[in-house]
């Protein structure tokens, strides 16, 4: 068989993800499909919308094979780290062919060429990239700049998330030396932040989750033209049981504990804690109880909303810098987690094992890696967050089987 990866969060699942899948395995040749997808916390630093059980039942249903958690180490990270963590799984899994990712541009041959100069990060490029820094420009604008200077290429295009992760793929690809070739499908009809919904049929998952949000907006007739039935049979079961919909209102009372229990010091040793931010967070947990009042007031030039989120989330889930350290992630994931499967799925299981250096789990060892650790406490912190809803216990989950 040739197999296409992807890698998805399905925040939800939507009408977009459903093209973008079709699409990957017909401009890859493929006859399977492996999704590495992020589990209860996500690259920007918020709890999924729904859980990664009943996001990868969302993938299967729509004909995806096997799907793969990326550990909660990569899937809350920048887009670099974030795209290494999914590349090193599929590449670690031996069984994958094509690697294919949705682009506002849709042109891989630019992002092949930027990313050959980037492997090595030029000297012109480091002192680029630390003058836009010194200027006071957040980390991804700066990066964005210094990388298309390099390029000769027009910045905007390395202002676009999807391009900026494509490119994020692609140098993971090259910095492992792996076989896997990547392809790219240009996005449409909804760019990746947008709001506003100007299709019948495709929204982003943003514009999709305030629609969930809206207190105005009736559930069904808000997004059910912009899913699959599938996604919105499992978001209605989920929310039947009140696990459905999540967002960080059900958490920010924990960060506001721990940011006026604990003092600087401590807070000092959190995941990306620096520059005296700690102090600044101390002093709006004193002011703020609404969490959209408070990161509104926080943010910065220098502290984005995105980086900022990530911040308490490392906070919710006391991730410290030493942990973090530990975990040595430039050399990849040291383990591959199984979500789910259909009957193809379990063939590439079989014959990945075959291949594959790095254990495959589909059961929670006695013993687990610190990694997977982390992927443990996450959960329970998520489940936290639901105690009015019907508890998951991480060490219960069994792969979903379609």
């Amino acid at each position: 068989m040739k197999v296409v990866g992807l890698v998805v969060e399905y925040n939800p699942l939507h009408n977009g993800h459903l093209y973008h899948f079709e699409q990957a395995k017909k401009a890859s040749g493929s006859d399977a499909a492996i999704a590495v997808m992020s589990g209860n916390f996500l690259q920007r630093g918020e709890p999924a919308v729904v859980d990664k059980r009943a996001r990868a039942e969302m993938a299967l249903s729509i004909g995806i094979d096997l799907v793969l958690e990326l550990p909660t180490a990569y899937c809350t990270q920048n887009a670099e780290m974030f795209a290494f963590g999914a590349i090193s799984t599929l590449h670690a899994l031996g069984v994958v062919d094509y690697v294919c990712f949705g682009s506002e541009s849709g042109d891989i041959r630019w992002l092949d060429h930027l990313a050959e100069r980037l492997i090595d990060e030029p000297a012109s490029f480091k002192k680029r990239l630390r003058e836009l820094l010194d200027m006071g420009l957040p980390y991804p604008r700066a990066y964005a700049d210094a990388a298309a200077a390099l390029a000769g290429v027009p910045a905007v295009l390395l202002e676009q998330p999807n391009n900026i992760l494509g490119l994020n793929y692609v140098l993971a690809l090259k910095r492992l030396k792996s076989s896997i070739e990547p392809v790219t499908i240009q996005r449409i009809k909804a760019g990746y932040h947008q709001e506003d919904i100007s299709d019948v049929s495709i929204a982003s998952a943003t514009a999709i989750r305030k629609r969930i949000f809206s207190k105005d907006s009736d559930e069904e007739v808000g997004i059910s033209p912009f899913v699959p039935r599938s996604t919105w049979e499992v978001l209605q079961r989920e929310g039947s049981i009140n696990r459905f919909p999540v967002d960080w209102n059900l958490y920010f009372p924990f960060v506001l504990h721990s940011l006026l229990a604990m003092d600087s010091e401590e807070l000092g040793q959190i995941h990306e804690m620096g520059e005296g931010i700690e102090n600044r967070l101390q002093k709006f947990a004193k002011l703020y109880s609404s969490y959209d009042l408070f990161m509104e007031n926080l943010k910065t030039k220098r502290y984005t909303w995105n980086r900022l989120q990530r911040l308490l989330l490392y906070l919710l889930l006391n991730l410290k810098k030493n942990e973090m350290q530990s975990f040595s992630l430039s050399e990849g994931v040291p383990y591959i987690r199984v979500l789910g499967f259909n009957e193809k799925g379990k063939q590439l299981l079989k014959q990945a094992k075959e291949v594959c250096h790095l254990p495959i789990i589909t059961k929670i060892p006695r013993d687990p890696h610190p990694m997977l650790a982390l992927d443990i406490r996450a959960t329970s912190v998520y489940e936290l967050g639901l105690r009015g809803g019907r508890a998951r216990a991480e060490y219960a989950y069994v792969p979903v089987i379609k």
